[in-house]
């Protein structure tokens, strides 16, 4: 960065030959020069990266600053609003105002559109917005702007019936699957909800963003995760064996490492994400460990979702190359699946079936694709 200076400063670089021995408090005034007033070689002015406040300051950048919030429900489903003036849906949010703090602008948009009083100190990403962003009307003059994510968190179906719109502004709220989000939003608004979805998965802090892309793409990044849209298995659960009636419809297996976390699969093609087979991987100490009736009830003969648990304990070595193999906390694999009320139930034995299996309760990091050390015990 350039030094500054628009008044003489004393030059504590350079020792001060014509009295030896004094330190640089003993100098008088009249030894002290501006570094702004040395001769550059050239005889051309100042020397150096020295400037003034008013050159530094016309050099730099000026860019408009926002905040938005990232709010969703309890299925996974993403909160946008349609506004007077934009056919396309928006988050929450808006401009942050001279002087105020990008967190006070977040919570202070909420209010105003939404009526919620709430904090939302969490950052999930800032994206970068260029000026020659297509779209925006040249009589703007758009310099581009930098944009704050915030997380607004899981809103309780309490929280959503306590909404109050403005008489003007927003004409309406809906929860949208994250999926849909290109479909209903500008194209860098929609790639920026879903990367801060992804980062809010994550939980490896808060994600850089040029133009709604990482700068540094996580594998749920790469794999497009979230991408399509999720499979919703709603209905009941039922913890224990299935029973002889009805019949199995789907079978799949929370197979877990030994650090706690389990295998998850991702369709290369379209970012899906799903539990494997029991038998996608070597595993041991398996034990049934509930079922899901579908939304079609399963008990009138059209099958049911069991679940099995297992340690796992080696790969196969021709794994299907159409999905990706990640570990991923069980609390993730809920959040990238559409499971409804049943989910946190089957969350639950999940994680009554780890302490059964004596495993570690594994910390909140990024997925991982999965190396063939992760299922050494």
């Amino acid at each position: 960065m350039p030094q500054l200076t628009d008044e003489a400063a004393p030059d504590e670089a350079e020792p001060d030959r014509s009295a030896p021995g004094r330190s640089a408090p003993e100098r008088s005034a009249g030894d002290r020069r501006s570094a702004g007033d040395r001769p550059r070689p050239d005889g051309g002015g100042p020397a150096g990266t020295w400037m003034t406040p008013e050159a530094y300051g016309a050099s730099r950048a000026a860019l408009w600053t926002g905040a938005v919030v990232l709010v969703t429900d309890t299925d996974g489903r993403v909160l946008v609003q349609s506004v007077d003036y934009r056919s396309d849906r928006l988050l929450p949010g808006g401009a942050v105002d001279a002087g105020e703090a990008p967190s006070d602008a977040a919570a202070r948009e909420v209010r105003e559109e939404l009526g919620v009083e709430g904090r939302y100190p969490r950052g999930l990403a800032v994206d970068w917005i260029p000026a020659d962003t297509p779209g925006i009307p040249a009589g703007m003059r758009f310099p581009g702007e930098i944009l704050h994510v915030y997380d607004g968190g899981t809103w309780t179906p309490e929280r959503i019936a306590s909404v109050r719109l403005p008489a003007q502004e927003v004409t309406g709220i809906e929860f949208a699957e994250p999926a849909d989000l290109p479909a209903l939003m500008d194209a860098g608004d929609a790639r920026r909800a879903l990367a801060a979805l992804r980062a809010r998965i994550n939980g490896s802090g808060t994600a850089l963003l040029e133009d709604g892309r990482p700068t540094v793409p996580t594998a749920l990044d790469r794999l497009g995760v979230l991408r399509t849209r999720r499979t919703a298995l709603h209905g009941t659960w039922h913890p224990g064996p299935v029973p002889a009636q009805p019949a199995v419809r789907d079978h799949r297996g929370w197979l877990f490492a030994p650090d706690g976390r389990v295998l998850l699969l991702i369709a290369r093609a379209t970012g899906a994400a799903h539990l494997p087979p029991p038998t996608a991987a070597p595993a041991t100490a398996a034990f049934p460990l509930g079922y899901r009736c579908g939304d079609d009830g399963g008990e009138g003969g059209q099958g049911v979702h069991a679940r099995t648990a297992a340690r796992l304990t080696g790969l196969l070595p021709a794994g299907d190359p159409a999905y990706a193999r990640l570990l991923a906390t069980p609390e993730q694999v809920r959040e990238l699946s559409d499971w409804g009320p049943a989910g946190a139930r089957e969350l639950e034995s999940v994680h009554a079936a780890r302490t059964r299996l004596s495993l570690p309760a594994p910390t909140r990091t990024p997925p991982t694709e999965l190396p063939e050390s992760a299922t050494r015990w």
